[in-house]
């Protein structure tokens, strides 16, 4: 599961000081290793994957271990592919989709290409796409971030509003709609913390837009949906719609303990709503609103991540056969992770699943899985390209001086400058 502020959302750091490496186990000829982060999540899916092969494919043993965290994932991969040493690696790897471009430029030749044994025309195009370089795609796309607008349906109400008024709209209609909501019940639309640039890149994302312009270079000063959603950021605060929070626990709680009316997220946070089961009836889901900008939707994501084949892999085609087999065509396994794990998968094949139909009594009797299945198929692809982390942290830097007002085009040529530093 990818989420923001300080768990997924955010491109993590590489550091390698001080991390504590994976332990290397030894496998046995023939088996499948695989190495996932979060254990109720990831690791969770991924061990009823492996149930469901080993079932029809008695002899294979698929060992998922999830014991580390992504950080240590990352920093252990990164190492081992500087270092030209594969020993003790794992046969399938998670890596998120924003980072994925990096491994792929980076150590070309480390990951096995995926497209060449697996149809990709199967799954969310925009996911495909994240992994895809010089025409070949290096992953099996697991979980979607694809993003909706959370509501409390009490709250908008008393504020004269109905679920259709949230249906294809833009930001700055949410800006009005949050001046009334909070004009009437006193709350902040959303909450927001300005260590992280989720909502800013949902919303270039919406647009099929991201920092980069297709050789790599830098895309800023002149990139109209990331100076649209940048003014847009800015307009929820002028207007004083904004509770701030700074961490994950405060961001969380400030929605979940209704100080605020709304918050645009993946899909992954629907268990974080739903834990509050006193809160049950009172939310809604809407479609994301979409930028002012022309080609924007109202679809975007945030997260997710995919699963990678290591070309050093004495059990490739087996690691392969697995994931076609499970991941790439089991659509019954899907409707098991979205019940058991709120996992949305990128099959398209599975939003046809009984799951996926049901309606949810939560969010007012709406079938909430198949209005994310729909909206996921709609996400415009972009490419995160190697450096999104620095260019977030550029961004990051300037957001102080944007919600005050500050002159854009100036900001706009700092994050640039920043950026532009950072990446050489």
């Amino acid at each position: 599961m990818n989420r923001i502020v300080s768990r997924h959302g955010r491109m993590l750091g590489l550091a390698l000081a001080g991390i504590s490496f994976l332990s290397i186990t030894a496998a046995s000829a023939g088996d499948v290793t695989v190495w996932a982060w979060d254990p109720n999540f990831n690791g969770a899916t991924m061990k009823e994957a492996a149930s469901r092969y080993t079932a029809i494919n008695p002899d294979a043993n698929i060992i998922v271990d999830d014991s580390a965290s992504q950080d240590d994932i990352r920093a252990k991969l990164q190492t081992q592919l500087l270092a030209g040493s594969t020993d003790g690696l794992p046969d399938i790897v998670l890596i998120q989709d924003d980072v994925a471009q990096k491994y792929l430029q980076s150590f070309p030749g480390a990951f096995e290409p995926l497209s060449d044994s697996i149809d990709m025309s199967v799954f969310a195009q925009y996911k495909v796409a994240a992994a895809t370089l010089d025409g070949k795609s290096y992953s099996l796309p697991f979980d979607s971030g694809v993003t909706g607008l959370f509501y409390r349906s009490d709250m908008l109400e008393e504020a004269g509003f109905t679920p259709a008024d949230l249906e294809n709209i833009t930001w700055d209609r949410l800006v009005e709609i949050g001046t009334q909501v909070k004009e009437k019940t006193g709350k902040p639309l959303l909450d927001l913390d300005l260590n992280d640039t989720g909502l800013i890149r949902m919303m270039m994302q919406s647009a099929g837009a991201w920092y980069f312009n297709e050789d790599g270079s830098l895309n800023i000063v002149d990139n109209a949906p990331l100076r649209k959603a940048l003014e847009t950021y800015a307009k929820f605060y002028q207007a004083d719609l904004v509770k701030p929070v700074s961490g994950w626990a405060e961001y969380t709680g400030a929605f979940t303990s209704g100080e605020v009316a709304m918050v645009p997220v993946g899909v992954w946070i629907t268990g974080t709503i739903k834990a509050n089961a006193d809160q049950s009836g009172l939310w809604g889901v809407a479609p994301i609103p979409r930028l002012d900008v022309e080609g924007s939707v109202n679809a975007s994501n945030q997260g997710g991540s995919s699963w990678y084949v290591l070309a050093s892999s004495d059990n490739k085609e087996e690691a392969i056969d697995f994931l076609k087999t499970v991941w790439g065509s089991d659509v019954d396994f899907y409707q098991k992770i979205l019940t058991a794990q709120g996992a949305v998968g990128s099959l398209l094949a599975a939003r046809e699943g009984e799951a996926y139909q049901a309606t949810d009594d939560f969010f007012g009797g709406a079938p909430v899985w198949q209005n994310f299945s729909t909206w996921l198929s709609q996400i415009p692809s972009v490419d995160y390209g190697t450096f999104t982390a620095e260019v977030d942290s550029a961004v990051q830097a300037q957001l102080p001086t944007i919600i005050q007002g500050g002159d854009m085009d100036a900001a706009l040529q700092a994050i640039n400058d920043q950026a532009q530093q950072q990446m050489q």
